[in-house]
């Protein structure tokens, strides 16, 4: 065989034996890592895996059964889903929910951002304010419901009394479901936006100066800088706030059941106080289960949604 025919062979041969080589022991760092972030993680996945993985299955699957809490669950199928489609009380209390959800987060996130654009400023005692504002939202949902029944309450509640002294007619709030309902989205509000301020104020001091002064010299009033700057820059924060007071308030539980207990009739039922009459008062737990899942797939579905929105907006920007 010539020269010319064997140079290419050789050429390869040498290419072979010049090219890099894995190192030894790289494959077996990446598994040391693996296993070292996994052993770091294993506590909150165990955490997870038998406080929520497994209570949300054990319910997936009670939702597909009859079962009273006592006795042999009994395999219904689709049976209780299908029974929520005729469920008078269900409809009303999916109904409160979705009014309750709406104004609640109207109410906390357009306050909590008003809120928090005057307490930007140079304000005189704006630290005392941020305080007052959030201690609300360190108080818990239970004595945020007794602190409702004291303002609330027909017969000694402070408003009526108030309302009394200035001879205006006592409105009521036990006996009339809009009242009712008035009382529990105040409270809620009164709760959640110190929080949504604080979240707010944190976006709005990522904010550079230099954009308003910008505009400002450009002649921007303060709502065109408002309009144009602040709140398209807020996105984000809005976005977190969307989703985590929609979860609050599809998940409300406590302040209703004390404040109104579902009432009156059932003016203020959630999904959350009428399946857990469900499950304790009429013992029906498959079926209060299948209205957990219902809870479950439209918390999942907003979240979708709104995740699916933000990130097409981010893609268009």
């Amino acid at each position: 065989m010539s020269e010319s025919a064997t140079a290419p062979a050789a050429a390869g041969l040498r290419a072979a034996e010049q090219a890099p080589r894995p190192r030894p022991g790289t494959r077996r760092a990446r598994t040391s890592e693996w296993l070292a972030g996994y052993s770091f993680a294993a506590p909150n996945l165990v955490l997870l895996g038998v406080f929520l993985f497994w209570p949300l299955l054990a319910a997936f699957v009670l939702s597909f059964q009859r079962f009273s809490g006592f006795g042999d669950p009994t395999w219904l199928g689709l049976g209780n889903y299908a029974s929520l489609l005729s469920d008078a009380a269900f409809w009303r209390a999916l109904l409160n929910t979705i009014v309750f959800t709406t104004l609640t987060l109207l109410g906390s996130v357009g306050l909590g951002l008003a809120l928090a654009v005057l307490l930007n400023t140079s304000l005189p005692g704006r630290s005392v304010f941020r305080t007052i504002i959030y201690i609300p939202m360190v108080v818990s949902g239970v004595a945020s419901g007794l602190i409702g029944v004291l303002m609330f309450d027909e017969n000694t509640g402070v408003i009526d009394k108030g309302l009394n002294f200035l001879g205006l007619p006592p409105v009521p709030w036990q006996s009339d479901g809009a009242a009712a309902m008035a009382a529990v989205i105040l409270m809620t509000v009164w709760g959640r936006t110190g929080f949504n301020m604080v979240i707010y104020l944190a976006g709005l001091q990522g904010i550079s100066p230099d954009l308003h002064e910008s505009a400002q010299i450009e002649g921007a009033s303060a709502w065109q800088r408002f309009r144009s700057i602040t709140f398209p820059l807020l996105g984000p924060s809005t976005f977190f706030l969307l989703i985590m007071n929609v979860i609050y308030s599809f998940q409300v539980f406590d302040i209703v059941f004390v404040l109104t207990g579902g009432g009156p009739g059932n003016a203020t039922e959630m999904l959350t106080t009428y399946a857990y009459q469900t499950a304790f008062t009429t013992r029906a737990q498959g079926y209060a289960a299948a209205i957990g899942m219902v809870l479950l797939v439209l918390i999942l579905a907003f979240t979708g949604v709104q995740w699916r929105t933000n990130r097409t907006r981010d893609l268009a920007g």
